[in-house]
This record gives structure tokens, C-alpha cells and sequence, in this order.
């Protein structure tokens, strides 16, 4: 939703914006390219994005108008401080998992998967999928995959979990996608383990209260006029936007009504099916 993302943030084709999930640049690189006077700077706790970042030759015509910062987007309040930055003119925050991410099996993001169950963003950090579901307790396992993945199953497949670890250390993202397949049956083309998996990469990187975070400080960071643009994938992430965006007096509203791919974005990214953009704007 590149073209999307371009017509709401960009009231000022001059001075600072920051994109709060660099991934593979695309989104960085588009807005660059278009507009020679704007400056980014990207966010990615990834230590794989910089590394791409260094590599791509597209990017690097860019090198002296972005900075990067290896760090989560919940800490943007305290880097533009040290890079004595007070206001910028626009946050974007494309909330999915990253493609390089997703499509790296060895990330342990797969449930097609027989790579270690990590589900780190962030590889320096210490807790992994692993951890949780081998060191948890059946109340806590289940209200992770409740609270984070709206499992119905939740208590069963806790259950199960506990009682396969007994046996052995559940290692590989296909060993926990079969163990839930022993209790959830496939319905159409979704995987019966998306869910809990999708619970577990939230819980590990703190994904929603890293969301949170970003959120409150957008008052702080925005000059008057400017936007936030957000791009969730699921209805916990879209329903913490939504929130936040209501009851922030600092900001109004731009699309009331939620903003989709279109039918030729989705055949072209089948990813951005899910998506929902909602667009605020800095007022006082």
C-alpha cells in the first residue's frame, strides 16, 4: 500500500520522517525517491535490516538521507533526543512481519518450518518461542494463546503442550504445529497452529505494548499539521490503533473509515489482505 502510505503522510516534502519498521526499505526507498528533500529515519531492531540496509546498491544512493537506528520503534522519543531532533513531519508504522523475516525459516516465524522455535525480532534478545512453550505454565500458555491469538482452543492445546514436553523438549516449529494439529482440525486453507503461533511472536517481542508505546508518544515527537500512518494485520493490533487515536486529544482522525488494499494490491502482495491503514493527524 505504498501509494496509500505516500498520499496520507506526506503533508511537507521537506525535513524528517520516520519509519518505525525499516525492513527491507521498500516503503523508506519509495518516498525517497519521490521526494529529494525528506530525510528518514529507520527504525528496525533487526541486526539482518541493517546488514540488508549496507548491501542493497538502491539504498545506498540514499545513505546521506537516512539514519538508522538498531533499535524498537517504543524508544523513538529517546532517539530523536540524541540526535537532537525535537519534532518530525510524519511516523509510519507497518506493523507485519517483515517478508525477510517470514520467508527465513531459520527465524522459527514458519510453521512449515524444522528450524529452532525462536520468533525473535530482535536476536539479542534472551526470550524465544522455545522458552515460553517449554518453561510455562499451563494457566500461563493458555492465556498467552487467548489473550494474544483469541484461540478457542486455548486450555486444550496448553494441555497438550504440557503433556508432549513430558517426552521431550519441543524444539522445532513443526513439532508445535503437529502437537496443535492433534487437537485443532484444518478449516479451509489456514493452518490450525496460525493462531497460537501468532500468539507466541507477540508475547516474545512485546509487540503490543512496544505498539503502545509508540502510540503515546506520538504527541510528543509530531509537529502540529503532521501524520502518523499505521498499517496493523490483526484485529488486536487495529483495535489498540483505533483506540489510541480516539481518545488522543492531540489528534483527529483522517480516514474514520478503515483504509484496504486494493483487489490489485492484493494479488500482487496476497499479505496486504489483512491490512488496515488508519491515519491520524497532529492538531495542537
Amino acid at each position: 500500500m505504498v501509494k496509500e502510505i505516500d498520499q496520507y503522510l506526506i503533508t511537507k516534502d521537506t525535513g524528517y520522517y520516520v519509519d518505525c519498521t525499516f525492513g527491507g526499505g521498500g516503503h523508506s526507498s519509495y518516498l525517497l525517491n519521490k521526494y529529494t528533500d525528506i530525510k528518514i529515519i529507520a527504525f528496525d531492531q533487526d541486526n539482518d535490516s541493517l546488514k540488508r540496509f549496507n548491501e542493497n546498491s538502491e539504498l545506498q544512493k540514499f545513505k546521506d538521507r537516512i539514519i538508522f537506528c538498531h533499535d524498537n520503534f517504543r524508544n523513538i522519543k529517546t532517539n530523536l533526543q540524541k540526535l537532537n531532533i525535537e519534532k518530525i513531519n510524519g511516523v509510519l508504522a507497518d506493523l507485519g512481519v517483515s517478508s525477510k523475516q517470514l520467508d527465513d525459516k531459520a527465524r522459527g516465524f514458519s510453521f512449515n518450518s524444522d528450524d529452532f522455535l525462536d520468533m525473535r525480532m530482535n536476536k539479542e534478545q534472551e526470550l524465544t518461542a522455545y522458552t515460553v512453550v517449554n518453561t510455562f505454565s499451563k494457566e500461563n500458555l493458555q492465556d498467552i494463546f487467548f489473550k494474544y491469538g483469541e484461540e478457542s482452543f486455548s486450555k486444550q492445546i496448553a494441555q497438550k503442550i504440557i503433556e508432549e514436553r513430558v517426552k521431550g523438549d519441543i524444539k522445532t516449529c513443526n513439532q508445535l504445529k503437529d502437537i496443535v494439529c492433534k487437537i485443532k482440525w484444518a478449516k479451509g486453507k489456514i493452518n490450525p497452529a496460525t493462531k497460537i503461533f501468532q500468539a507466541l511472536r507477540i508475547y516474545v517481542n512485546d509487540e503490543l505494548g512496544s505498539l503502545q508505546e509508540l502510540l503515546n508518544s506520538l504527541s510528543d515527537v509530531l509537529n502540529i499539521g503532521m501524520r502518523a500512518v499505521f498499517l496493523t494485520y490483526h484485529s488486536l493490533e487495529d483495535r489498540l490503533v483505533k483506540q489510541s487515536f480516539k481518545e488522543n486529544e492531540n489528534l483527529k482522525i483522517i480516514n474514520k473509515k478503515v483504509i484496504i488494499a486494493s483487489e490489485e494490491e492484493i494479488k500482487a502482495n496476497p499479505r496486504s489482505r489483512s491490512a488496515k491503514l488508519r491515519v491520524a493527524e497532529k492538531t495542537i
